[in-house]
């Protein structure tokens, strides 16, 4: 079941839309938040439905499931991968052979809308290696 709720920030006059998606549990933050036309999304994470960090060292899987994750919170706002305009990829490496591998699986998910891809220390989640923000634009 997904939920969806708009409520104006405190500090802003702009709707704000948390979407909850039954691919992992609830984030303790807003997921997403939509204005003018266009759906913002946190990282989505390689988390299964039990909120655990997926395939520890296997990077593709990772990928795969944070994808699948990105594509369920995306639709819980109305929007879906053909709306994404813009991604910012994050692969917990130094090996830039890492960066090509993740891109490989999140493009052909995703397309290849313009994209940010960096390597980075450490991640939110013990044994992540992967997180993906996305920018759609919805009717």
């Amino acid at each position: 079941m997904n939920t969806r709720s708009e409520s104006k920030s405190a500090n802003s006059s702009r709707p704000q839309t948390r979407a909850a998606s039954r691919s992992y549990p609830d984030p303790p933050y807003q997921y997403s938040a939509t204005a003018h036309g266009l759906v913002f999304t946190a990282g989505a994470c390689p988390l299964d439905a039990e909120g655990r960090v997926v395939a520890p060292g296997d990077l593709e899987a990772q990928a795969k499931q944070t994808v699948d994750n990105l594509i369920a919170a995306l639709a819980a706002t109305g929007a879906g991968p053909e709306d994404i305009i813009k991604t910012t990829i994050f692969v917990a490496t130094q090996d830039r052979s890492d960066l090509v591998r993740a891109w490989a699986v999140v493009s052909a998910r995703l397309g290849t809308a313009p994209s940010t891809l960096l390597g980075v220390s450490i991640l939110g989640y013990p044994n992540q290696l992967v997180e993906v923000e996305a920018v759609a634009a919805v009717d």
